[in-house]
């Protein structure tokens, strides 16, 4: 070992600090370190080392405004709670959780009880993310939950238009229909399935677009069962975070909103008029993360096709005369910046000429 004098001895397998006697084992004229004797053994049965300490493996979601107030990182196995207004676009967070995961050659799996697998697809286009690609090569899946509700799907196919056609034929393959989604053991066996065809473990992300329709399928009891059996068997044995939506309907405290105490983490997503008047803001923060930290600010965010989520300080925006809509009368003292939209504060970046990424 070479570890400085101010640094920690760490054992020269697990890197973990020598904290209680130590193990030695000599090899070619060098003398090596280990907190246990199973690190040791280890190391005679192994032709790798440990270069840092893992612990249980942490993620950048690549979400910026996730990234930000989780400056350690999300643990893996970790199942959060969405917890969102209406209107606050939480099944766009989910999407981009998704596009993220599959940027970083990873896979996933959607399952969606609000939405049949065509608009599932379409969303992620109309954010300029094309998926299709991972659909084809099966790194994309999709656990259909809503299609159930279609009394003659023959007919709703017949009806679709060449091009969504053209999408059910690319999704078709690695869609997988739940035939009645208030079966709980159907929906986690098929659940189960899917992680197993991607070989999902300790890679890839899983996101439930709605708890709450969810919660009006079965009973209240058999809905926590569901959720504490998933998080225990896709976040906890296969390190797999689940993203899991639920939307607030004036009654916060029924499923799932009361689940904090069950979950790992609670993003919450809001609807705020207090900050601009006459205009709602977005904003969402880290509300709850076990095992790391996590910083419980709100932040402003809109959704922007091509890069997602994307944060900015309303107040800052407001009040920047740089960011004004032309010249000012002289004789005015301008307006009033609480009665100014946040597309008057910023033109340019809503007119149709300017350059950069277009709003969805």
């Amino acid at each position: 070992m070479s570890d400085t004098d101010d640094a920690p001895r760490l054992c020269d397998f697990c890197r973990l600090p020598l904290s209680c006697g130590r193990e030695t084992l000599s090899h070619r004229g060098a003398t090596y370190e280990f907190c246990s004797e199973a690190c040791r053994t280890a190391m005679r049965e192994t032709d790798r080392v440990f270069t840092e300490y893992h612990g249980h493996r942490r993620m950048r979601t690549g979400v910026s405004g996730l990234d930000a107030g989780l400056p350690q990182g999300l643990p893996r196995n970790s199942f959060v709670l969405v917890s969102s207004d209406e209107g606050a676009r939480n099944e766009t967070l989910l999407a981009e959780l998704v596009w993220r995961a599959l940027e970083r050659d990873e896979p996933a799996v959607v399952v969606t009880f609000t939405e049949p697998p065509v608009s599932v697809v379409e969303n992620f286009l109309a954010l300029d993310w094309n998926v299709l690609p991972y659909l084809e090569s099966g790194r994309l899946h999709i656990l259909d939950c809503f299609t159930y509700r279609v009394s003659d799907r023959d007919r709703m196919f017949d009806r679709m238009n060449e091009w969504t056609s053209h999408i059910r034929r690319i999704a078709r393959d690695v869609t997988e229909t739940v035939r009645d989604p208030s079966d709980v053991s159907e929906l986690q066996n098929k659940l189960d399935g899917c992680l197993e065809a991607l070989g999902m473990t300790d890679a890839g992300v899983v996101t439930i677009d709605s708890l709450t329709e969810f919660g009006t399928l079965v009973q209240p009891i058999r809905a926590y069962d569901c959720v504490k059996d998933v998080r225990a068997d896709v976040c906890k044995g296969r390190f797999v975070p689940v993203f899991a939506g639920g939307t607030i309907t004036g009654e916060e405290r029924t499923f799932p909103h009361d689940l904090g105490y069950a979950v790992d983490g609670i993003v919450d997503m809001q609807m705020n008029g207090s900050i601009v008047r006459d205009t709602l803001i977005k904003r969402l923060r880290i509300r709850k993360m076990n095992g790391v930290l996590s910083i419980p600010e709100w932040t402003a965010y809109e959704f922007t096709a091509g890069r997602g989520l994307v944060t900015f300080d309303p107040i800052a925006e407001m009040d920047d005369p740089a960011e004004g809509d032309g010249p000012v009368d002289p004789d005015s003292d301008g307006p009033d910046p609480a009665e100014r939209s946040p597309a008057d504060a910023e033109p340019n970046a809503h007119s149709p000429d300017a350059p950069g990424p277009r709003e969805e």
